[in-house]
């Protein structure tokens, strides 16, 4: 195979974890090309509310929030029933924080502790980090600024067609599509693969994720499995593949997310017959299947005093401005406006607060908080179905972001983050903890761009 060209470190994604690996590398002192397959980047990233989880940062430190990668360490640890790798989750917990205060101090991102999402679905603290105001996109378009910034060499509308290696997995260079149906050959000492996970792949679902083969599908059409089945042809191992973001609450017909805090401040899921049917704070992830097992669109009832909590966050401000929400001064209004039985949804409502004022789990096990208690009106209401965002499983990794072949020895010199990589929700729905998916990408890009800059530096000295 001959290369048109070559560069020390090849990225191919540009999400957050292709972007902070690639400026990781750079940082490091390694020269770098991104690939990424839109003309315009956004991905898995640009869907999400941009917020990322992590451990001992020093936004924690200034909001008086005592963390520590121990911590975060357990937590992910008991979310997953102790079924999930735990080199990848040592390295997550113990790289989180230091990668969070890296991305502020040394690339001057803005992102802060959000102190409106309370600590909930299986987090022990305050973790959740995000740049206020602002969401998943405008968090890929200041990595893009920034990869300007740093001299980062970045190659739109290019995707991955195949991987070339030689006879011992050293990955020697890639293939690349081009919007005009041309083909770029690009040599590379190093390979990152960040290009995002299969959420789009029904075949792929189909065989690891079939409960979710044909639910609707809510991330990037460009989450196809492409690194996922390269990285097999070369020998590599694969890890958690049934694991993945569902989420319950996509709005409809809008396709805007209500974001969690709406749930962890007090709001509720009824059915078309106006009934609860789950606890909404015990799974953020899990709780899409029993919504989609009631056979149509469900709503989340809230009030005025959870809206104005959640006000600041885009997504709610989105659904705000286009009106979408359903109002009534009382439960018989609110009806009404949503088509459920009156005396239903009333005592949907009134068993929940008989349970807070009597300090016992409601009917569906839910335990509420005396400072978050159940919507009282007047009430407001979203038409919400469930949803793939992402999936979780993916190439196998050590904790430097190295692609591991089944026997567990590492692939010369290919690097996987992001949604191309194993995460650490353990083999299902039920161990993703909120805003993993940001965390995987940012800490694994990390240490990849890292593992990839050290890699091609020794190879130079050598």
């Amino acid at each position: 195979m001959e290369f048109e060209f070559s560069v020390p470190v090849l990225v191919v994604g540009g999400g957050a974890c292709g972007c902070i690996a690639a400026l990781s590398a750079r940082d490091a002192g390694a020269e770098v090309l991104l690939v990424e397959g839109d003309e315009r980047p956004m991905g898995t990233t640009g869907m999400s509310m941009g917020l990322i989880c992590a451990a001992g940062t020093k936004a924690q430190a200034a909001k008086g929030i005592s963390d520590s990668a121990d911590a975060y360490y357990d937590d992910i640890m008991a979310k997953t029933r102790g079924q999930t790798d735990p080199v990848i989750a040592r390295a997550l917990a113990d790289h989180s924080g230091p990668t969070l205060d890296w991305m502020a101090e040394r690339l001057a991102l803005p992102w802060e502790l959000d102190m409106g999402f309370r600590p909930s679905y299986g987090l022990s603290t305050y973790r959740m980090h995000g740049w206020h105001g602002h969401d998943g996109q405008d968090m890929v378009d200041l990595l893009h600024q920034r990869l300007e910034d740093e001299g980062v060499m970045v190659m739109l509308g290019a995707r991955l067609e195949e991987i070339h290696a030689d006879a011992e997995g050293r990955v020697l260079g890639v293939s690349l599509k081009r919007p005009d149906g041309s083909t770029e050959q690009v040599g590379c000492e190093s390979l990152i693969l960040a290009s995002g996970g299969y959420a789009a792949n029904h075949e792929l679902l189909a065989q690891y994720i079939p409960a979710m083969a044909h639910g609707r599908n809510n991330g990037h059409e460009g989450s196809d499995g492409t690194a996922v089945l390269l990285g097999q042809k070369l020998g590599a191992a694969v890890g958690d593949m049934g694991a993945y973001q569902g989420y319950a609450m996509l709005t409809e017909p809008q396709g805007i997310p209500v974001c969690p805090g709406v749930i962890v401040d007090g709001g509720i899921i009824v059915n078309d017959a106006g009934e609860r049917f789950c606890d909404e704070s015990e799974d953020i992830a899990g709780m899409v299947h029993p919504v989609m097992a009631q056979g149509g669109p469900c709503w989340v009832i809230f009030d005025e005093r959870i809206a104005a909590q959640q006000a600041y966050v885009p997504d709610m401000q989105a659904l705000a401005r286009l009106n979408a929400a359903k109002h009534g001064a009382d439960v018989a209004e609110l009806a009404a406006a949503i088509g459920v039985p009156p005396e239903a949804l009333a005592a949907s409502l009134s068993e929940a607060g008989e349970a807070l004022a009597q300090g016992r789990p409601d009917a569906q096990g839910r335990v509420w908080d005396g400072d978050n208690p159940p919507p009282s009106a007047p009430l407001c209401a979203f038409k919400v179905v469930g949803a793939i965002f992402h999936t979780q499983g993916g190439l196998q990794i050590d904790g430097s972001a190295r692609v591991l072949r089944e026997d567990g020895t590492a692939l010369p010199n290919l690097f996987a983050g992001g949604g191309a990589a194993r995460s650490v929700s353990g083999p299902a729905h039920w161990g993703y903890l909120p805003a993993m998916g940001l965390c995987t990408a940012v800490t694994l890009g990390r240490l990849a761009g890292l593992s990839a800059a050290k890699l091609t530096a020794s190879a130079l000295a050598s």
